[in-house]
């Protein structure tokens, strides 16, 4: 291939010229006969949307990704250029990535007719052939598809109808090419109009030239439902061009989302040597996500970001790291108290309606952490509110006796290892009715703290948040503090 570089050349290596939809098709076809994943670290779309996607390039469409934010959209578009060949022909000195073969800009036909097949070939790399341009409202015309340029006029001392004087935009460059328009409705109106014969027709017009260039491009656009009523729209006449049209989505299960969020992470390995973070914890950080997603607080239109739970695994580690660090400990485990340093990656995250607003974002983050807390306490656990039948015993009965005996623990947010399990291993029976439920030692203090956050969330014992700390107590006691107060 490298060996290649004259148009003559070029002829006898047998080279053929396909469309980039063409190429798109034959490429994928190649990797469904021989079993290989065409989308490497895509999850939870292996029977929705990547069949679709795949079904659009073998029906060599032009396709548009619509969900809300952080569904992959992106990351799949970026991945097409794997479907495409690893080098491609172009006449040297070509703007317009033109095929040697199929000569489309003034430039390119010129030094055909001039040099024959001595005209000098490139070779362009697959990734030089992914163009992405997120629409905004500012772009104009000439941005996407290009304008008369008086310098080029000047300098070349040509009339303004000389097509060589035209400054192509992003689109005309990007022929042969996969062209990515983020966030369409974004983009005007009249802009989108600019489109309509490139997706159809496949030329262009630049102002009042009687210019057609058969543009071969594959375009992918992205865009969110809600924005056909909060920003913009997506005409209908563009609408109607582009022929695929895609939903995304987001994981639909607790190990998918889980397995998105360990592959996105990114944690220093030091941190990965020095803090464990038990399952029961990791699916706590999933069991938030699901749960903002379907809160009242939270806006459904503009969706939860799968950005939320990665941010939020990566708070947990340095939570914990920091706690470990300023206790001079050599290595720790995660804590529900350490959730706590994950509401930043949670208030950042979320779009909150009137009620949400009101509750301030603060506190429907700790309404999140709770929440998730308690669901996740009565997957693993009995409900302590429903009645005991009399010929059961009730196995919460040692834990409520010892706090209504007046006794009561305060855990604090930044305590070291020792001082911390010490404190939760006081409360009698909260030690054997964790270890009837774990699979292994190691799930112990992690259980028996989270029967603690389910009990209160429960309102079997009381729970009482301080700056730094928590204060858990029998929930008759706080009430009658409270009182006092």
């Amino acid at each position: 291939m490298h060996n290649i570089n004259t148009l003559g050349d070029l002829k006898k290596s047998g080279y053929v010229s396909r469309s980039i939809k063409q190429e798109l098709r034959d490429n994928l076809i190649k990797k469904i006969q021989k079993k290989e994943k065409v989308f490497e670290g895509i999850l939870g779309f292996d029977d929705t949307v990547l069949p679709d996607i795949e079904r659009a390039i073998l029906s060599r469409h032009n396709i548009l990704l619509l969900g809300l934010r952080g569904q992959a959209k992106t990351r799949i578009a970026r991945l097409l250029i794997t479907l495409l060949d690893e080098y491609m022909p172009v006449v040297s000195g070509s703007e317009l990535n033109d095929d040697p073969l199929q000569p489309l800009s003034r430039y390119a036909i010129d030094i055909i007719a001039e040099k024959g097949d001595n005209t000098p070939i490139s070779w362009v790399h697959r990734s030089e052939r992914y163009v992405e341009k997120l629409a905004t409202p500012d772009v104009s015309i000439g941005d996407l598809i290009g304008d008369v340029d008086p310098i080029k006029a000047a300098t070349l001392k040509l009339p303004y109808s000389d097509e060589r004087v035209i400054h192509f935009g992003l689109i005309p460059r990007s022929h042969r090419s996969i062209f990515v328009i983020n966030e369409l409705p974004d983009l005007q109106a009249r802009i989108q109009v600019s489109l309509f014969n490139i997706l159809q027709e496949g030329d262009l017009q630049i102002r009042g030239f009687k210019l057609r260039l058969p543009l071969d491009i594959t375009f992918v656009f992205t865009a969110n439902p809600e924005d056909y009523t909060n920003r913009g729209s997506i005409i209908t006449p563009l609408k109607d061009r582009i022929e695929s049209q895609i939903l995304t989505h987001y994981p639909r299960s607790i190990e998918t989302s889980q397995a998105i969020t360990a592959q996105e992470a990114n944690i220093h390995d030091e941190q990965r040597s020095t803090v464990t973070i038990p399952d029961i914890h990791r699916t706590l950080i999933e069991m938030i996500s699901f749960n903002a997603r379907e809160s009242e607080y939270t806006d459904d239109k503009s969706g939860v970001s799968a950005r939320l739970s990665i941010s939020a695994l990566e708070n947990l580690y340095s939570t914990a790291e920091r706690r470990m660090l300023l206790n001079g400990e050599k290595h720790t485990t995660t804590r529900i108290t350490d959730f706590w340093g994950v509401i930043p990656a949670i208030t950042g995250k979320v779009e909150l309606v009137y009620e949400g607003e009101q509750e301030g974002p603060y506190n429907v983050a700790m309404n999140l952490i709770f929440k998730a807390t308690k669901d996740l306490f009565l997957e693993r656990f009995p409900n302590p509110n429903q009645k005991i039948k009399r010929d059961l015993k009730d196995e919460y009965g040692v834990i409520k006796a010892w706090f209504s005996g007046g006794n009561n623990i305060e855990l604090l947010n930044d305590d070291d290892d020792l001082t911390f399990n010490k404190n939760i291993e006081q409360v009698a029976g909260l030690k054997k009715l964790a270890e009837n439920y774990i699979k292994n030692k190691e799930e112990l203090m992690p259980f028996m703290e989270l029967i603690l956050f389910g009990l209160s969330e429960s309102e079997v014992i009381g729970k009482n948040i301080l700056e730094n700390s928590l204060h858990f107590s029998d929930p008759l006691s706080d009430m009658f503090n409270d009182m006092e107060d």
